[in-house]
C-alpha cells in the first residue's frame, strides 16, 4: 500500500512531522526545464533531459545503481537524442520512450527498451510504469519503485487558461504565440477528463513534477492548481519554467500552502532536495 510523504528536509526548509525512524528514502535533483534525476536506494531515475547546463547528470552515470532513463514527448526540450549515447558508458540502463517520439522519427525501434503511449504500462519489478495522457504531445508518466509514487507531467497542463476569461463554448480564438485557432474551453476539458483518467489509476503520489510556465500568461498556475485539487501530494515540484524563470514558478507556492502540500522553491540547476519518509 502506498502513502503521501509524511515530511520532506531542504535545508531546514520543511519540519519532519514525526522525529523518530527517519529514513533517507530519495534524492531528486533538478537538472533544467523538465528534466529532473530522482535517486532512490536501488535505482536512478532520468526525466526529460533537454540541456545541462551545470553538468549535473554525469555523476549520476558513473555510479553503479540501474539507471532508467524517461521521455514524454519529442518536443526537443523534453528529447535531446544525447540520451541515447549513455549507454555507450554502461550496461544496466533502460530507456522508456513515448511513441511519438519514434513516429516523428526522432529515434530508431531499437533505441528504446520500452515504447510506451497513454494507456501502456511496464514493470521490470523493481520500477513499475504507466503512461497517462497530456494535453500536447507524448505522455505523462506515473512511476511506482521502493513504496513510492511519481508523477512526471510531460507536457500535460491547462496551456490556454489566459483565454478562458473571455472564451465561449464553442468558439475559437486565434492566438499570435500560438499561431493557431484554439478552443480553450473544450482545452480545458480534455485537461479535466486526463486528470479524471489519472485518478482512476492512483489519486496519491509522494512527489509531483509539473509544469508552472509564465509564459502562457494569466492563469499560469490554474492548471497546477486543478491537479493539486484533485490529489494527494506529498510534494509539489515546478518544472518548464525556464523562460520565465526561477520567481515566476514559487507562485504555485500559494496555493499549494492553502493545501497543506509542501512546495520546492527551486533556486537554481544541480540543486537537490533530500526526500524523508
Amino acid at each position: 500500500m502506498f502513502f503521501c510523504l509524511l515530511y520532506i528536509f531542504q535545508t531546514l526548509l520543511f519540519v519532519p512531522l514525526h522525529k523518530e525512524d527517519k529514513k533517507l528514502t530519495m534524492t531528486l535533483t533538478y537538472v533544467f526545464h523538465s528534466c529532473f534525476v530522482l535517486e532512490t536506494e536501488k535505482s536512478i531515475l532520468i526525466f526529460d533531459y533537454w540541456l545541462d547546463l551545470a553538468d549535473v547528470v554525469p555523476p549520476f552515470l558513473q555510479k553503479s545503481k540501474h539507471v532508467y532513463v524517461f521521455a514524454s514527448h519529442f518536443h526537443e526540450d523534453h528529447f535531446n537524442r544525447k540520451i541515447l549515447k549513455w549507454k555507450n558508458q554502461r550496461n544496466n540502463i533502460t530507456y522508456i520512450l513515448s511513441k511519438d517520439i519514434y513516429r516523428h522519427r526522432r529515434a530508431a525501434k531499437e533505441d528504446a527498451d520500452v515504447w510506451l503511449a497513454k494507456g501502456g504500462t511496464w514493470s521490470d519489478g523493481t520500477v513499475s510504469v504507466w503512461a497517462t495522457g497530456s494535453t500536447d504531445s507524448g505522455v505523462s508518466w506515473i512511476v511506482e519503485t521502493e513504496g513510492r509514487r511519481i508523477f512526471h507531467a510531460g507536457d500535460l497542463n491547462n496551456w490556454y487558461a489566459r483565454f478562458l476569461h473571455d472564451a465561449k463554448a464553442g468558439d475559437t480564438i486565434y492566438s499570435e504565440e500560438f499561431q493557431e485557432d484554439i478552443d480553450p474551453i473544450a482545452h480545458e476539458k480534455q485537461y479535466l477528463g486526463e486528470l479524471k483518467d489519472i485518478r482512476k489509476i492512483t489519486d496519491c503520489f509522494d512527489v509531483v513534477m509539473f509544469p508552472v510556465d509564465g509564459r502562457i500568461g494569466n492563469g499560469y498556475t490554474l492548471g497546477g492548481r486543478q491537479f493539486i485539487e484533485r490529489f494527494q501530494i506529498g510534494l509539489f515540484v515546478p518544472m518548464h519554467f525556464v523562460a520565465s524563470g526561477f520567481k515566476s514558478a514559487w507562485r504555485m507556492k500559494e496555493f499549494t500552502d492553502q493545501k497543506g502540500i509542501p512546495f520546492w522553491e527551486i533556486r537554481k540547476e544541480g540543486e537537490t532536495i533530500r526526500i524523508f519518509c
